[in-house]
């Protein structure tokens, strides 16, 4: 019976470390539904970007009140679960503050106390954005598109990081006070927790101290297991997913609009007056014609639009700069990564359920996405340039543009007379090429 302790513990970690990879199993699934890309060029540079973006926050700082408070809660979250490490060595060995041995005293202590000041910075981080998220009155915070689910997701996040370092608080005050009783070894140094709590838990019995040391211990372990498998159903995937969206990052010009090598080639060959247009494939050759143009659908999006989807922080940095959105128009970037990975998840569902995908009459455009929406882009990409993880919602409205132009011939009619025009007069406007230096002779 005294290893008791470390048999539940040895399963609660399994079962959490299990489910957290089955979770990113299945989200690899889903993203590998869309058609593949190749991102892998110019590695150096994805390299030095994934490093400034995603690891150096350098985007987020543009707005320097939210950027460094979230630096403060991502720095000092990730550093301090390389706790974590010696929770689970303690946790199925039976020790105590197992890094102590491996650091040595001196700098144990050095490690503890820097732990616990940016647990505090972590305290102070969570505690400004849940104010300014549900009192402050942040526009883009505040908009109905975060109403229900997204919004009680941003705070729940919140609040079990609040949790977290307040359990490590206690875990580390109960553990002071005895160590300053010398009923456990002094290990470590604790400027906050002693301060804080150590006045307070010095009035209790051992007892009631070691039971308070080990309750928080606990909490805390099993916290850090369930803000883990949570993270499936969050929108702090990005959490994870921020680094490869950064890497997968387009380099290319913002904007730039991909040709299809297909149309390009029916181009050249209507070009060419020697080209037989009804000529066979060459042996061994197969026509590259795609099967659709453009995207109705998440299968015709590619891999990284359907990564970006699932990394969106839904922080609406993106919609709080788009003109169109500003300026009334229903069109959101944010709310069209948010649907394209909604799209996502209820294809997921459906593989779960169905062992394959199973027609459900349904599509990302029109029934997620409206017509209305991606027409009021004006393509000015204010929305890539503001994502602080480089996630590109223009590209997902580029590609359903294509689809109702090429597939459905729905464009706007403004849309239809000005390209009937350049097909007709070589330009935009509705009048006869020979008249095109009029308005010279008119000077």
């Amino acid at each position: 019976m005294q290893y008791i302790d470390n048999i539940i513990f040895l399963i609660l970690l399994v079962a959490g470390f299990g489910l957290f990879a089955k979770s990113l199993l299945k989200i690899y699934r889903n993203i590998r539904l869309g058609h593949e890309i190749n991102r892998n060029d110019r590695k150096s540079e994805r390299w030095s970007t994934m490093a400034r973006v995603a690891m150096g926050q350098s985007k987020m700082v543009k707005r320097p009140v939210a950027g460094v408070l979230h630096l403060f809660v991502y720095v000092g979250f990730v550093i301090i679960n390389i706790e974590l490490i010696e929770i689970i060595v303690d946790g199925l060995f039976g020790t105590h503050r197992f890094l102590a041995s491996v650091f040595g005293n001196g700098f144990y202590s050095f490690f503890t106390a820097t732990l616990e000041i940016l647990a505090l910075l972590v305290v102070i981080g969570v505690v400004v954005f849940f104010i300014r998220r549900n009192f402050y009155g942040v526009k883009r915070l505040t908009m109905k598109e975060l109403f229900g689910w997204p919004k009680q997701d941003a705070n729940w996040i919140l609040i079990i990081e609040f949790a977290l370092m307040m359990a490590f608080f206690k875990m580390n005050a109960a553990d002071w006070v005895l160590q300053q009783r010398g009923i456990v070894p002094a290990l470590g140094s604790f400027p906050i927790s002693s301060t804080i709590l150590g006045p307070i838990f010095s009035g209790f019995g051992d007892g009631f101290l070691h039971f308070t040391e080990k309750g928080a211990w606990w909490f805390h372990f099993v916290g850090i297991l369930f803000f883990m498998n949570y993270l499936y159903y969050s929108k702090h995937l990005h959490i994870i997913l921020a680094f490869p969206s950064t890497w997968y990052a387009n380099l290319d010009k913002k904007g730039k609009f991909n040709n299809l090598d297909s149309v390009t080639k029916e181009i050249k060959l209507m070009m060419d007056p020697n080209a037989d247009p009804y000529a066979a494939p060459a042996e061994g050759a197969e026509a590259d014609v795609p099967s659709k143009f453009g995207a109705e659908d998440i299968f015709d999006l590619n891999q990284v639009q359907l990564l970006n989807a699932y990394s969106c922080t839904e922080c609406g940095r993106c919609t709080s700069v788009c003109p169109a959105n500003i300026t009334g128009k229903k069109l959101s970037p944010r709310l069209i990564l948010m649907k394209t990975r909604d799209r996502l998840e209820e294809v997921g569902k459906n593989i779960d359920k169905n062992g394959k995908f199973v027609d459900d009459g349904k599509k990302l455009l029109n029934d997620y996405i409206s017509k209305e929406e991606l027409w009021a882009c004006t393509t000015c990409n204010a929305c890539t340039d503001a994502c602080p993880v480089l996630l590109d919602p223009l590209s997902i409205i580029f590609e359903m543009r294509r689809f109702l132009v090429m597939e459905q011939s729905a464009a706007p009619q403004e849309l239809n007379l000005m390209m009937t025009n350049v097909e007709n007069n070589a330009a935009p406007w509705q009048y006869n090429q020979a008249d095109r230096l009029n308005w010279a002779s008119e000077n």
